[in-house]
């Protein structure tokens, strides 16, 4: 049997080897994790098909409105089924700018909730 004797320095070594592995590979899944999200993304926008409103009625069922070609539908949608419940004309449709393309600045809302603060002080 043959017994090997490892210095410090070979154990240093071998624990920088596996840091930089380690490292290297989150690097990988982080950056293979971002373009499987950008593909996603382009190809959920580009079909006719896009969920419009959800409201979540339990924590497995949900109603929504979704716009199918140009049509809109209201589904219910559980655990295992879909029930489609009644079409929508566009003109029924109160439709909500989305907040996505929005940037909330920290230092208004900051202030607000500084303001709010002193209010419930006095």
């Amino acid at each position: 049997m043959l017994l090997t004797i490892t210095t410090r320095a070979d154990s240093y070594i071998q624990f920088i080897t596996v840091l930089i592995l380690f490292v290297l590979i989150l690097a990988v899944t982080y950056l293979v994790t971002r373009w499987i999200a950008k593909t996603q993304k382009n190809r959920v926008g580009t079909g006719n098909l896009e969920i419009i409103e959800t409201c979540r009625i339990s924590p497995n069922k949900y109603v929504q409105i979704l716009r199918a070609g140009e049509k809109y539908l209201v589904i219910a949608v559980g655990k295992d089924e879909i029930h489609m419940l009644t079409e929508l004309s566009a003109q029924e449709l109160v439709i909500k700018e989305s907040a996505e393309g929005q940037s909330v600045d920290f230092a208004r809302v900051l202030e607000r909730v500084k303001k709010l603060k002193e209010k419930e002080k006095d």
